[in-house]
């Protein structure tokens, strides 16, 4: 039976005020961290300001992004590690941007939670603040919401929003690709964020703990699993400024056969040769205990190449040159043909490369 004469408080329904201000004050020296020119990136007002013109933009057009980490999180909050994500939130959201030829100038983040942990939550924003300093973007404000009943437990969900620059008539929208071109593939920090639907279904139907050590490398599965994205926002950048590149593709869920043909010309097709690279342990793991088939993997995951740069052939050698120098693994994984209609990728190569007997001959974007 209620009592009709309690005094109820916020604290009673599960929202600690105190708790918020606390993470607020923790925060406010990671966002520091992330100051640039055009902002200040200190917290605390109703909104975040940028200035373009600080920044040193002329005429610039604005692009913007947002995205989250999906269930990669479970993954982090089943292993208690909670400090990479953020870097992922960030990647997911400026390796977008910059294929479009955008400079990443400011990052917003949302945090929803049943019940706010503090610790938990700095974490978070350290990871945040770290993909913003690798990215070159000022972290300018974000919201967190403490929301009992809506998340159980331990769990929480994130949220990014990215705004870039670009001067007007800069940027790429991969038209001038054509027959002859090259496709350099930059090598990947793992399975980044994409697949973790897949991957925690196979971790628990094989009855894996992500304390076990990994099979395919010297540390625990779970820190494996949680290597955060890479972005690769100062090298493109700086190959995009050099007039090398002619469009850019990050492999996120869809894998090869989805994504590079988002920036190629109907009238191309895009030939990738799996034999040049080789397959990352992490994804002959995945594939042998998951019985994957081959088609599955390279519509699912990046396998081992995070951003896909096309350029033409005379440029390769700078354009391998200057990307190294900013600390890119590069692979010159295929080439632009022309031909109408569908398939518009084929993946092609011989498999032992690919830590498996199988053939990647005729893996295609049709079913």
């Amino acid at each position: 039976m209620s009592n009709d004469n309690q005094s109820y408080t916020y604290r009673d329904a599960g929202v600690d005020i105190d708790a918020g201000e606390a993470l607020v004050e923790n925060i406010k020296p990671l966002a520091a961290s992330t100051r640039r020119s055009g902002a200040d990136a200190d917290l605390g007002g109703f909104g975040g300001l940028f200035d373009l013109k600080a920044a040193g933009f002329t005429d610039p057009i604005l692009v913007a992004a947002n995205d989250g980490v999906g269930t990669k999180l479970k993954v982090a909050i089943d292993a208690g590690k909670h400090d990479t994500v953020g870097i992922d939130l960030v990647a997911m959201c400026v390796n977008d941007l910059v294929v479009q030829g955008a400079e990443p100038l400011l990052f917003l983040d949302y945090m929803a939670t049943g019940n706010l942990d503090v610790a938990q939550m700095t974490d978070v924003v350290a990871g945040i603040a770290e993909g913003c300093r690798q990215s070159g973007c000022a972290l300018i404000g974000g919201e967190t919401a403490e929301m009992p009943g809506m998340y159980q437990g331990a769990d929480y969900d994130l949220a990014g929003f990215s705004v870039g620059a670009a001067e007007r008539g800069t940027l790429l929208d991969g038209s001038t690709v054509t027959e002859g071109d090259v496709l350099l593939g930059l090598a990947s920090n793992g399975t980044h964020s994409n697949g973790y639907s897949l991957i925690r279904r196979i971790v628990g139907d094989k009855g894996y703990n992500y304390s076990d050590k990994a099979p395919f490398d010297d540390c625990s599965l779970g820190e494996a699993l949680l290597a955060p994205t890479k972005i690769y926002v100062k090298s493109t950048l700086a190959a995009t400024k050099a007039g090398y590149v002619k469009a850019l593709s990050h492999i996120t869920g869809g894998g090869f056969l989805e994504n590079i043909p988002r920036v190629m010309p109907k009238d191309t097709i895009a030939e990738v040769d799996s034999s040049v690279w080789e397959l990352p342990g992490i994804f002959g793991w995945l594939q042998q205990e998951g019985n994957i088939e081959t088609r599955e993997m390279a519509r699912t995951f990046n396998c081992g190449i995070g951003m896909v740069v096309v350029v033409a052939a005379e440029n390769v050698a700078a354009t391998k040159a200057l990307l190294e120098k900013h600390g890119e693994t590069v692979y010159e994984i295929g080439k632009i043909t022309s031909g109408e209609g569908k398939p518009k990728c084929r993946v092609t190569g011989k498999a032992n490369s690919w830590g498996s007997d199988t053939d990647w001959s005729a893996i295609t974007g049709e079913e």
